[in-house]
């Protein structure tokens, strides 16, 4: 497919952009029944929509990700937004920074955003511009909190659909994501199979393992045992538990080689009671707090776990043989939270499905890492007919 527009892109300088998807007249409901009356997503947008609406790629991020996939966001949406809490948190840490997978999108880069129009949107639950935990309940100044309802991975989805439609999108040519995006890449490609051309999930599964599960309870953990947290009605953040939280997950994202070359057995140069490694999960910790929700950790970390894309349909052989669009299904080499047996099965699986793999030491998050092998993958899955 040939797709041609006017005026190629110089820079990428995107805006987030606040859309009220649902209203007290229209609400959302979740796939358990609850009924959320309100939802504002958060979302960026690259390149242009051709006319006909077919030119789309939807990029779907991870656990504690968000909206701003490439680019450079300008100082002046700091000045001049009214959303001072999204921003304290998201602009504090990327402002004047490249998005998250800004090596691969952009004017004349592997997802080239002078042919497609590719849109990120912040998940529900998230708390990042999209309702979730720590929102405002409509008319009043409470947060959701732990009356939030608990939302699925086909939740994000079906929000995302309804974000895809606003924005005019006929025809998806690509969706992918890793890990937590992932997942949303296949519900994407089960629940509207007629609308993708194809899609791409890296480093994840068709189900949450136990493995997997027992990473995400040990966090979770680790935040309701802290003194701060009050049953989720906490005035300040358990910031010790949050902070703990984030170090588990840490480890889970690299590699027994990843840390062993990057640390070894050196200690921390201020302490010499302190090996290097701690010190860097400190870092770890420390940052987090600064720009992420305990509630909001736990409600996606319980979305995470209850993923199965067969509930309430059918056999895992029979859902993966329901998606149209080609499949490149990436693992990564390293990565101990999914192993690349998981992706291999969805590879194997599908009716058009192809496996591909990261070779890499740095574990789960290569796919944030290793980005001249995703160009290479990328280039070759979207030039193929």
């Amino acid at each position: 497919m040939e797709i041609i527009l006017k005026e190629p892109d110089k820079l990428l300088i995107p805006k987030t952009e606040f859309l009220n998807l649902f209203n007290s007249s229209n609400p959302f409901f979740t796939e358990d029944g609850a009924v959320i009356n309100n939802i504002e997503i958060a979302f960026q947008t690259y390149g242009r929509l051709n006319e006909e609406g077919t030119n789309a790629v939807i990029i779907c991020h991870a656990l504690t990700g968000n909206s701003h996939a490439a680019g450079i966001i300008s100082n002046n949406e700091l000045l001049n937004s009214n959303q001072y809490e999204f921003l304290y948190k998201y602009n504090n840490m990327y402002l004047d920074k490249p998005g998250w997978w800004d090596p691969l999108i952009g004017p004349n880069k592997v997802i080239d955003t002078n042919k497609y129009f590719v849109v990120c949107s912040n998940i529900l639950g998230s708390c990042y511009g999209t309702t979730g935990p720590t929102s405002f309940i409509n008319g009043t100044n409470k947060r959701f909190g732990t009356t939030f309802p608990q939302i699925s991975i086909r939740d994000m989805v079906s929000v995302q659909k309804k974000l895809i439609d606003y924005l005019g999108i006929n025809e998806i040519q690509l969706i992918t994501g890793g890990s937590l995006g992932g997942m949303q890449v296949l519900e994407w490609g089960i629940m509207y199979p007629d609308l993708i051309k194809k899609i791409a999930p890296i480093a994840c599964s068709v189900s949450h393992s136990p493995w997997a599960i027992g990473f995400n309870d040990a966090a979770r953990t680790a935040i309701t045992s802290d003194p701060l947290w009050n049953n989720g009605y906490y005035e300040e953040q358990p910031l010790y538990g949050l902070s703990l939280a984030r170090k588990i997950a840490m480890i889970s994202y690299r590699s027994f080689s990843s840390f062993n070359s990057k640390f070894g057995r050196k200690k921390n140069q201020r302490s010499s009671s302190q090996y290097s490694i701690e010190s860097y999960l400190d870092y770890q910790g420390e940052k987090f707090i600064n720009r992420f929700d305990a509630n909001t950790y736990i409600y996606i970390t319980k979305a995470l776990d209850n993923h199965d894309i067969t509930r309430n349909r059918g056999t895992v052989e029979e859902i993966l043989n329901s998606i149209k669009a080609d499949v490149l299904s990436i693992g990564i080499d390293s990565d101990i939270l999914y192993p690349i047996e998981e992706q291999v099965f969805i590879a194997e699986k599908t009716k058009n499905g192809k496996y591909a793999e990261l070779k890499s030491e740095h574990g789960h998050d290569s796919f944030l890492i290793e980005f001249d092998q995703l160009e290479k993958i990328f280039s070759q899955f979207l030039n193929e007919e």
